[in-house]
């Protein structure tokens, strides 16, 4: 951890090459016709273009070079309920905390789920590479916590792990063994692990940064942990005092004492898309960093974008590089909402073959270490969306949004969730009817 008395700021932010070319096919340059909004016969429509130039060879070219894989053409003859279903009527009343699969108003009701046997058939190759089944992994507890400036107690943060495994998540990141001196919040660690170490549906990893809180861990009733290392040189000195090279050789300490005991360690990578120092990143230190804790022994590889500046122009490549090194299989996602950019990442990476995603309930978060940056993506927004497209999570939104609820109020402030916001908003109009 950093002794530094103020965070590092955001006053690099990462440059795309790709921008000049996105700006071309923004809503000023290109209008898409009402039934290809996503959906029709070509994502985005150079025929239909506002402006008196045409934008279908430059996006073909950008197409090919930024989304290789993607085939952005449907054939229409099979039909298309999607839209049809969008605009279905019907009379069923949100309910929150029981009902969360629909909401109601006056004069139609939409449903967030899609039809499963509807969405597969799809010959649309934009969604074809989405997995049938997403794990979430609930960082809140510790990485959505961790920042709070105001002590949350220990019975708050064990009722809240409490609500999250009853929900359904089945990967609820705990809290995090680090010095009380760097992150006073965790500083209960020991107390909270004693008061969940043995509730059952769930995996509760915790976060050990060296050897020594690893061994703090173990003590305390731990059975999964997890190591964090930077692609930034620079966030990696300010972060946790050391080199990329110095965290590694610690970690591998780490990672041959977990063996040994048969715990599972997961690593993380920070900082796989900009650096609040270093400004853009490049995907091969991404993948160097990723392959060196897989090669360790991590099992799962967790890719963050620390200060959420990616976008899916950035992390494209970032993926591709990492990918190149370490299965998809292994491979995780963790996005701060910054800049708004976590949803579509996520999409774009399901498309690209991963399975893992990482989110915070109620979107609490933020790194200590670089400011500015905004919460994780709240798991409320992930689970809805995961819904429309026909994806398993086995997560129960209704119990989700009733545990944002609780740590929303405890904390005093606006769940973080756009779904959470909108269904509260929704179910205080029905009850005005």
């Amino acid at each position: 951890m950093s002794s530094l008395e103020e965070p590092l700021g955001l006053d690099k932010l990462p440059s795309m090459s790709t921008i000049d070319r996105v700006q071309r096919f923004s809503s000023g340059a290109c209008r898409p016709r009402v039934d290809d909004m996503g959906m029709g016969n070509c994502w985005i429509d150079g025929r239909s273009c506002s402006s008196s130039n045409s934008c279908n060879d430059d996006y073909d070219n950008y197409s090919r070079e930024v989304f290789p894989w993607r085939g952005h053409t449907r054939d229409m003859s099979q039909g298309d309920s999607l839209n049809k279903r969008s605009l279905s009527l019907g009379r069923n009343t949100l309910v929150f905390g029981k009902v969360c699969d629909s909401w109601y108003f006056p004069d139609h009701q939409y449903n967030s789920k899609s039809n499963h046997q509807e969405i597969r058939p799809m010959t649309n190759k934009f969604l074809k590479g989405i997995p049938n089944f997403v794990k979430i992994v609930e960082v809140g507890p510790r990485d959505g916590l961790q920042n709070e400036k105001n002590l949350v107690s220990t019975a708050i943060k064990v009722e809240l792990i409490q609500r999250l495994v009853s929900s359904g998540l089945s990967v609820v990141e705990a809290t995090s063994f680090v010095s009380p001196k760097w992150v006073p919040q965790l500083a209960d660690a020991k107390d909270v692990m004693a008061a969940v170490c043995n509730l059952e549906g769930a995996r509760l990893p915790v976060l050990t940064p060296n050897l020594k809180g690893f061994e703090a861990a173990v003590a305390a009733g731990a059975n999964e942990v997890a190591v964090f290392a930077s692609a930034s040189e620079s966030f990696s000195k300010s972060n946790i005092n050391c080199s990329i090279e110095e965290s590694l050789a610690r970690y591998r300490a780490v990672t041959h004492a977990a063996k040994e005991l048969s715990i599972p360690v997961r690593g993380y990578v920070s900082c796989v898309v900009g650096c609040p120092v270093e400004g853009a990143i490049s995907p091969s230190k991404v993948a160097y960093v990723a392959k060196e804790l897989y090669d360790m022994g991590c099992f799962e590889i967790s890719l963050g974008d620390t200060i959420g500046v990616g976008t899916p122009g950035t992390v494209v490549p970032m993926l591709e590089a990492v990918m190149a090194v370490v299965p998809v299989e292994k491979l995780a996602v963790h996005f701060h909402d910054t800049y708004g950019q976590s949803l579509p990442n996520i999409l774009v990476s399901l498309q690209m073959g991963i399975s893992t995603v990482d989110s915070s309930i109620a979107g609490l978060g933020g790194c200590p270490y670089a400011k500015g940056a905004s919460g994780n993506v709240a798991t409320e927004d992930v689970v809805y969306m995961l819904n429309g497209l026909g994806v398993k999570t086995n997560v129960d939104l209704a119990k989700l949004m009733l545990a944002g609820d609780f740590i929303s109020k405890h904390l005093g402030r606006p769940s973080g969730s756009k779904t959470a916001t909108a269904f509260s908003r929704v179910t205080a109009d029905v009850s005005k009817i």
